[in-house]
């Protein structure tokens, strides 16, 4: 029988597998709407955001929690995570581009939406390879289980609140 332990970090490992199911279903909604638009409105521009800022929650959560604990279980993960962190980075930088080039296809008429479309098509092949590295290492590591509870014992799974922007 597994231990709970076990069972929860077997958990962790369907949860994240869900978290990258979610989010792979909201770009493909972000590009479909993307794809039916002739020009850029407010509300192309709050989906873009919407989806950064839950893409980056994650990747957050990824680094802050359940990254920092799982090498501190297993640290001849520290190659992969350093791997997947930066992989962050990288996603971070591609959604920055995403949202300045939402934000200026709705500040500006007639707008060329197809650099947004290239962008997210992107953005899509990466995070498909990063996910899926992701659920095999990572998910492997959580299905076999830990040996101690230290570390394991908080949400390892955390998100920031949303920032607001501002007026």
């Amino acid at each position: 029988m597994a231990s709970p332990l076990n069972g929860r970090t077997a958990a962790l490992s369907l949860q994240l597998s869900q978290a990258h199911r979610e989010l792979r279903r909201r770009l493909t909604d972000v590009r479909a709407a993307l794809g039916r638009r002739t020009r850029a409105d407010d509300t192309l521009l709050t989906h873009c955001l919407a989806f950064c800022t839950a893409l980056m929650n994650h990747h957050q959560g990824e680094d802050d929690g359940l990254f920092a604990a799982l090498v501190r279980q297993r640290p001849d993960l520290a190659p992969t995570v350093a791997k997947l962190v930066e992989d962050h980075g990288f996603i971070a930088h591609i959604l920055a581009r995403v949202r300045e080039l939402a934000e200026q296809a709705t500040a500006t008429p007639g707008a060329d939406l197809e650099a947004i479309g290239r962008e997210l098509d992107g953005l899509a092949a990466i995070m498909e390879s990063h996910f899926g590295y992701e659920e095999r290492a990572i998910g492997a590591a959580l299905d076999a289980g830990l040996r101690d509870r230290d570390g394991w014992s908080q949400p390892v799974l955390r998100f920031r609140a949303p920032q607001k922007p501002s007026p």
